[in-house]
């Protein structure tokens, strides 16, 4: 019995994995590219423009960056809240409408990935607390002096998500020409 390329019971096409398998390893692969500049990088971009185009499917890419990130960086405590940070993204841009009007959708999506910059330690900080036993007022000082860092993640994401729209364009053009 010969394997195509067909849906079958809702799982994943070859096609679906290598396509995911080569999207984590472009994320990982940013990140690393730009860590030169700290808190700039494209994993928001990359989070948001998947999720537009893959919607449910896009937490394959998504956590393929994860484990990439875990197994060349270390699953070590920092690691923990990447379980579930880059899913608040994603949970946030499912709950965007599909079809907004074309002129807003580039900045509600820069919004979107601005905001999650912006609340980048304020998301981290509860795992941070859990695993370093900090009480509440200690997690408030540990997101207060994250906070110049956060600034600075909140506003490059929102200026890189300049290329979502182009991302998207060419995840759905390629798309197109797979079928």
């Amino acid at each position: 019995m010969e394997m195509d390329d067909r849906k079958v019971d809702g799982k994943l096409t070859v096609r679906e994995i290598a396509v995911f398998g080569m999207l984590g390893a472009v994320m990982y692969a940013s990140k690393l590219v730009m860590e030169i500049f700290p808190n700039v990088h494209l994993l928001g971009v990359f989070t948001v423009a998947v999720t537009v185009v893959y919607r449910k499917k896009a937490l394959f890419p998504i956590y393929i960056y994860v484990f990439l990130n875990g197994i060349f960086c270390g699953f070590a405590a920092w690691w923990i809240p990447y379980l579930y940070i880059w899913t608040v993204l994603w949970g946030a841009v499912m709950l965007l409408p599909k079809k907004m009007p074309k002129k807003i959708c580039p900045i509600v999506y820069m919004a979107v990935c601005g905001a999650h910059g912006f609340l980048f330690g304020v998301l981290y900080a509860p795992a941070q607390a859990l695993l370093y036993g900090l009480s509440f007022q200690g997690m408030l000082a540990w997101v207060a002096a994250g906070l110049p860092f956060d600034f600075i993640h909140g506003v490059s994401n929102f200026f890189c998500g300049i290329l979502i729209m182009p991302i998207i364009l060419a995840l759905r053009r390629a798309e197109r020409n797979m079928e």
